[in-house]
């Protein structure tokens, strides 16, 4: 299969004629794939509010695929980019860095960027986000929150950093609760995550952290249906129900985009994995619904700044 998806390559290429040479740290085309759509009001979205930000603060032209899940179609895609000009791509998902590792020889001139991952090269780069810490804040509010010490976590993979977050700080803020942890191995299965939902609240949770792509709205209207509480994850998504979201766990990929391409144009973009945090301004906490006591927002809010200046969540 990977002989297949590496002579598609090739005769893409072959199609594709020369290419023309770029200058380290010089461009004035940047492109975004993304598996999904941007108007997924999640992780897509953010990566298209990156790209605009980009657009508005460096003056470059910018360009986007949606729908990009497979290599032959990654392949396909960064063919029609350097097609344009493009010589800085962003994979916006941990699924690129595979295929990026596979072809990236092939093009000398242009810096692949990806999200989540270790594989890293000369012209190859990936962003991560140190989720550890927003995990365990949402889980502190969680476990402040629940009434019957019982709370769910709806994830996409077992190895997202804030799964464990979440587990230590609901622990610490609440030693009686219990945490349930299901995974759905997809970011966009929204019937697997509503599956998994129920079967966590008929064990008595009331208050969950949805914590994928696609499904996390669906599922806090689920939640909001249900008379339950719910944390936003990516972006704020507390515009979806005011008082059933407590909080959000925000990931500013537009910082994140933004300070990668200043990096890149001073000729300062490592080939290697680099994270950021709150420290950043790549994490925040959203907005606090009006739910939570306005004693333990000031408690979160003291608790945050902290992590931010020492780098020490509670437990350490």
């Amino acid at each position: 299969m990977k002989t297949f998806y590496i002579l598609i390559l090739i005769t893409l290429m072959l199609l594709s004629g020369c290419q023309q040479p770029f200058a380290s740290g010089q461009t004035d085309k940047v492109g975004m794939l993304v598996e999904t759509t941007i108007h997924d009001q999640a992780w897509g979205q953010q990566g298209y509010k990156g790209l605009q930000s980009i657009q508005k603060d460096f003056g470059v032209d910018v360009y986007f695929k949606e729908g990009v899940k497979t290599e032959s179609q990654t392949a396909q895609a960064v063919v029609e980019l350097v097609n344009k000009g493009v010589n800085v791509i962003f994979g916006h998902g941990n699924v690129y860095g595979s295929y990026f590792q596979d072809f990236h020889q092939s093009y000398p001139d242009v810096h692949f960027i990806y999200f989540n991952g270790q594989f890293s090269a000369d012209n190859v780069t990936s962003l991560n986000f140190s989720a550890n810490a927003m995990g365990f804040f949402a889980g502190m509010v969680a476990g402040e929150m629940t009434e019957t010490n019982k709370i769910g976590l709806i994830a996409a993979f077992q190895w997202q950093p804030e799964v464990e977050g979440f587990y230590e700080g609901a622990k610490f803020q609440n030693p009686e609760v219990e945490i349930d942890i299901t995974y759905t191995n997809n970011w966009e299965d929204t019937e697997r995550a509503i599956e998994l939902y129920n079967r966590i609240e008929a064990k008595g949770a009331d208050v969950f952290y949805p914590a994928g792509d696609i499904f996390n709205i669906p599922l806090i209207r689920e939640i909001q249906d249900d008379g339950h509480y719910g944390i936003g994850y990516v972006s704020d998504q507390s515009f979806v129900a005011n008082n059933t979201v407590l909080t959000s766990t925000v990931q500013r990929v537009d910082r994140v985009y933004n300070i990668t391409m200043e990096k890149f144009l001073a000729g300062e973009l490592p080939g290697k994995a680099i994270s950021f945090d709150f420290q950043e301004g790549a994490i925040e906490m959203g907005k606090y619904s009006p739910m939570v006591p306005e004693s333990f927002q000031a408690t979160m809010k003291k608790t945050v700044k902290r992590y931010k200046e020492t780098g020490q969540l509670p437990n350490q």
